[in-house]
């Protein structure tokens, strides 16, 4: 993806299956998002194809985003909805049968902590409560891919526990996540792959525990970024 003589995204080449979480990670202006708005089709590009559970998403861009669900580096609701009713929203565009709502929905604010404040609406929410309503919206209909772009920004640290443990639950129960961050305590955690992205391009890549050897994600991060100081300059 090119933006004038600026290259955001350059040579991506990456594959998240089915049991996997993908970690993308990298400084701010890299391409992360970018390459995440590119996945979600809500951003074109200019070269190369993008699959989503077999589906390419620039030719069948119906198809690929029914197999996704997509939370925002900035949670984005409807605010004169109230919770309940921008989760039934969220169920009646992915078809979610309405006797398994009550079920799912009340599973989800159960863990996140969000049952007394879904009768209000959305506008009246903290930024916390927005990211807790979205991440909901995006676990309830079970998606095959789950993209999130810095989904910890904003919880508290009983949330992001509890969004770390959901995360994989939803890829040991054969889903697939891929989420970008710069907390790399919980990349490392958390992560089977990693992609360390710098300049639009990926940098490093591979199964995690490859990827850092017998040094930090911290470590090996800054070792990526001091390798490409002088780009840019």
């Amino acid at each position: 993806k090119t933006y004038g003589a600026k290259v955001a995204a350059n040579g991506y080449s990456l594959e998240v299956d089915s049991g996997q979480i993908l970690g993308l990670v990298g400084p701010n202006g890299a391409g992360k998002t970018t390459l995440i708005s590119s996945v979600v089709g809500i951003q074109g590009f200019d070269g190369g194809s993008i699959a989503v559970c077999g589906h390419d998403v620039a030719s069948d861009p119906v198809a690929a985003k029914a197999g996704l669900a997509f939370v925002p580096d900035t949670p984005s609701v409807y605010g004169f909805m109230t919770g309940m009713g921008y989760l039934d929203y969220v169920c009646d565009v992915f078809g979610v049968p309405a006797p398994e709502r009550a079920g799912r929905i009340g599973g989800l604010a159960d863990r996140l902590a969000m049952a007394d404040a879904l009768g209000s609406k959305a506008s009246s929410y903290s930024h916390g409560m927005q990211q807790k309503l979205v991440l909901m919206g995006a676990f309830v209909h079970r998606p095959a891919l789950l993209v999130l772009d810095e989904p910890f920004v904003g919880l508290d640290p009983v949330a992001t526990r509890t969004l770390r443990a959901m995360l994989r639950e939803h890829a040991d129960g054969g889903g697939a996540v891929l989420f970008s961050s710069h907390v790399l305590e919980v990349v490392e955690r958390l992560c089977d792959t990693v992609a360390i992205v710098r300049g639009g391009a990926v940098r490093a890549q591979g199964p995690i525990e490859a990827v850092m050897g017998d040094e930090t994600l911290e470590d090996v991060f800054m070792d990526v970024m001091a390798d490409g100081a002088g780009e840019g300059r």
